[in-house]
């Protein structure tokens, strides 16, 4: 082979591996932008020195480009074959959604991880009128404003049985501090044993406490309610039978302050379980029959002083009965829940009571009872949680649209309640309050509530002086939940 021959294999041979180690993609991109490959320059050197004829360059050329496209090709498809399978735009589990139902929902399609968050804010304005005795005893006549509750939380379910809630007040509670409401981590589908949380949450005891304060047909919750143990720390198990009509809960709790935190020498734990039922479900909860009955036992160690004091129906108030502290070894409550809806009408009640076992005194019982009823004027009902034993959210059957003529729901109510905490050498007093209330469902997340309250309180005394009395409290509330 001559030098020529030889000069010319090598170059066709340099040019065509470095034409092949170029992705087909530059080059292509380089071609369509007018900026030759090396491949084609070096091609085009060995051209115009006249070592190859115009034929052989563009057969070359060509060539190379398409070995170079196959051998991507296969490339491709031997990486493809590595990876899983892609889904249908809109079908695959790992496709999202987002939406708006009365809150912000994040679900992926294939319902193993939903995620909420959203929170509330209840702006409260109340105007207190005493008479003479029992403002010069107890004092807090005038008015004024709070926020009742300003929360945000952010709960989910992953992995399809992991479930957990994070919900936090910001509401000033007089010291400073943002409280710990539900914080809570569990497990569900565990077979006859449900479900089982774990963290600060509410005990299972009154149907009334069950119910969230953005369902109430109350600004507050009835006077027996001081006797609920309402969120503690601790673990339960809950379930349901018969198609959700049937319902049980149990749990221990650690008794915990309002950041979830307690830690001394004094044991404070309590047993609660709750067992609620709707033999009465139909037209999809407008016609509905609740029955509930609750149990604790709270075990206290030495050196506990067990106190109940309670306000009228409004939180701004001062406390009108008030045992101040009893010596107190272990207690048990009972809690009896009725409640109907009758289409738009609806009727609750409950009874509760405290059995104190004093130590080195008389034991003590207290208890407590309400009565309430309500109607929507315009045709809607309480929305009955099948299957969570308590009330959930109202949706108007018309939003509020002025300029179609729609205003919204309307709800009239009204509520009797009684508690009693004197007995043998407690003088804790005697409250009873007549409560009527308007609420204006705005729409299914935003409300507006008008209560009078008249309460009457017997039998308190303080010092040597028994206190008997009358008060009369205006209030509104403006609501937003999301």
């Amino acid at each position: 082979m001559n030098q020529l021959s030889k000069s010319t294999a090598a170059a066709i041979f340099v040019a065509t591996t470095l034409l092949g180690s170029t992705a087909w993609a530059a080059a292509k991109g380089s071609a369509e932008n007018g900026s030759p490959s090396v491949a084609e320059e070096l091609l085009e050197i060995l051209r115009e020195a006249g070592s190859i004829s115009d034929d052989k360059y563009e057969e070359l050329r060509v060539r190379a480009q398409q070995e170079e496209t196959e051998r991507i090709d296969a490339a491709v498809e031997r990486a493809a074959a590595k990876l899983p399978p892609v889904a249908a735009a809109g079908d695959g589990p790992t496709d999202w959604k987002v939406k708006w139902s009365n809150g912000f929902k994040v679900e992926r399609n294939d319902g193993a991880f939903k995620l909420k968050f959203g929170g509330r804010i209840q702006n409260d304005w109340a105007l207190i009128d005493m008479d003479n005795e029992l403002e010069e005893a107890i004092g807090g006549e005038g008015n004024g404003t709070e926020f009742r509750r300003a929360r945000i939380f952010f709960e989910g379910t992953v992995y399809e049985r992991l479930i957990f809630k994070a919900q936090y007040d910001f509401a000033n509670t007089g010291d400073g501090n943002t409280d710990f409401k539900d914080v809570w981590m569990g497990l569900k589908g565990l077979g006859p044993v449900g479900t089982v949380r774990v963290g600060h949450m509410k005990e299972p005891f009154s149907l009334e406490e069950q119910t969230s304060s953005k369902y109430l047909p109350f600004l507050e919750r009835s006077l027996p309610n001081v006797f609920s143990p309402s969120r503690n720390t601790g673990i339960m198990a809950h379930n349901t039978a018969f198609d959700k009509r049937l319902l049980w809960q149990i749990g221990a709790f650690h008794d915990t302050n309002d950041s979830a935190f307690d830690f001394d020498d004094n044991s404070r734990w309590n047993v609660t379980a709750r067992v609620a039922g709707a033999p009465v479900y139909a037209e999809d909860g407008a016609k509905v029959v609740h029955v509930g009955a609750a149990y604790s036992h709270q075990f206290r160690g030495d050196n506990f002083m067990r106190r109940y004091r309670q306000r009228p129906e409004a939180h701004l108030a001062n406390r009108f009965v008030d045992t101040s502290g009893i010596p107190t070894d272990d207690a048990d409550l009972l809690g009896l829940e009725f409640a109907t809806v009758l289409g738009p009408a609806f009727f609750q009640a409950e009874y509760m009571h405290s059995w104190v076992n004093g130590r080195d005194v008389d034991d003590t019982d207290f208890w407590g009872a309400y009565a309430e009823a309500g109607y929507f004027l315009t045709g809607e009902h309480r929305n009955y949680e099948l299957g969570n034993g308590r009330f959930g959210r109202v949706s108007p059957n018309r939003n509020f649209n002025p300029a179609n003529g729609d205003w919204g729901a309307f709800e009239i109510a009204a509520r009797f309640s009684y508690l009693d905490l004197t007995d043998a050498f407690i003088d804790g007093g005697q409250m009873w309050d007549v409560t009527a209330g308007l609420n204006w469902y705005v729409f299914p997340n935003a409300r507006v509530m008008l209560n009078y309250i008249h309460s009457h309180v017997d039998n308190r005394r303080i010092a040597a002086s028994e206190i008997n009395g009358d008060a009369d409290i205006a209030q509104i509330r403006f609501q937003v939940d999301f």
